[in-house]
């Protein structure tokens, strides 16, 4: 399972630190995942519309092309408030 962690008021805006997910077949890379966390909808939208967000697979900075899997550690991170 993936462990996905959000930061600064990513928090705030989601009402989790975190959680942990078997990655939906057909997402393979970091731009996968974040379109299926804007499918979820509502605040999950917005918030990963936003151009805004760092992202990190395996504590290393990750690109849209970045691969992952189910054992990574994935943290998405808010550059501005």
């Amino acid at each position: 399972m993936a462990k996905l962690f959000y930061f600064a008021n990513l928090v705030d805006k989601l009402g989790t630190g975190g959680e942990t997910i078997d990655l939906p077949v057909g997402v393979t890379t970091v731009r996968d995942l974040v379109a299926w966390q804007r499918a979820r909808g509502g605040q999950w939208q917005t918030t990963f519309t936003d151009s805004a967000l760092h992202i990190t697979v395996n504590r290393q900075f990750a690109s849209p092309d970045t691969p992952i899997g189910n054992q990574d550690e994935i943290a998405f991170i808010a550059a501005r408030p």
